[in-house]
């Protein structure tokens, strides 16, 4: 039974309602500062998971290659369509968009800031797959938390259509929850590791993105933690031998 995973799901839904609840209470100067923080925050825990690479070689391969497929493949303009669509109509039953003064630029890269975060953290995805083969549930009970309070900023300013967000992460970790025993014995500490850190780059484009320093392409880069784990093998068995 993927309790965690629920847990998880429940945590964003939860924290999303809330934030839909309490965003046109918050001062504009409150959530501009909250949004610094968790962007902060989401760079940071970038780095601690980079810290522990085991091969850079393929981590960077797997990032050029993977940025390159998505973006020739335009998925950050596919999430940011979906979610252009949706957001009229959804509103317009439930009543509520959100945080006026928001710009539909603005809200569109925060939306999509917000898929990658709660959807494709190395940590949330490795989670799953761990609870799913060993029932180990502490990453994903540490990241609930986490997710909970980052839910209840970003409803602020997202509005009612945070809650696909839930749904969506929902949707992915029982994914990979179902897959965990095919997945993980074909993996070693090394790719595990790899795939850990590629997730940390992609928070910490996240982070600055939040944090309007850079706009990376963050969803176009998702690609990146398909390919990690067979480049780090690959490496590993072909290329390290013959240095």
């Amino acid at each position: 039974m993927p309790t965690r995973v629920l847990i998880n799901a429940s945590a964003v839904l939860v924290g999303g309602l809330l934030g839909v609840g309490l965003g046109r209470f918050v001062p504009k100067e409150l959530r501009a500062t909250l949004n610094l923080m968790f962007g902060l925050c989401s760079m940071a825990m970038g780095v601690s998971q980079i810290a522990g690479l085991s091969a850079l070689a393929p981590l960077v391969l797997s990032i050029i290659l993977g940025a390159g497929v998505g973006c020739a493949m335009h998925w950050e303009r596919a999430i940011a369509k979906a979610a252009g669509k949706l957001r009229g109509p959804l509103n317009a039953i439930l009543r509520s968009d959100g945080v006026a003064g928001v710009a539909q630029d603005e809200w569109m890269a925060r939306y999509v800031a917000a898929v990658v975060l709660f959807c494709a953290s190395g940590t949330g995805i490795y989670g799953a797959m761990q609870e799913g083969l060993s029932g180990d549930p502490s990453i994903l009970v540490t990241k609930a938390v986490l997710d909970f309070f980052t839910a209840m900023i970003f409803a602020c300013d997202l509005g009612i259509m945070l809650l696909l967000v839930a749904v969506l992460q929902l949707a992915v970790l029982l994914v990979l929850y179902a897959l965990a025993g095919v997945i993980l014995p074909l993996t070693d500490a090394g790719m595990i590791a790899n795939f850990k850190a590629t997730g940390g780059i992609l928070m910490l484009a996240t982070g600055f993105r939040i944090t309007q320093i850079k706009n990376f392409p963050v969803a176009d880069m998702l690609p990146a933690m398909i390919f990690v784990m067979p480049l780090t093998a690959w490496y590993v068995g072909s290329i390290v031998p013959l240095l």
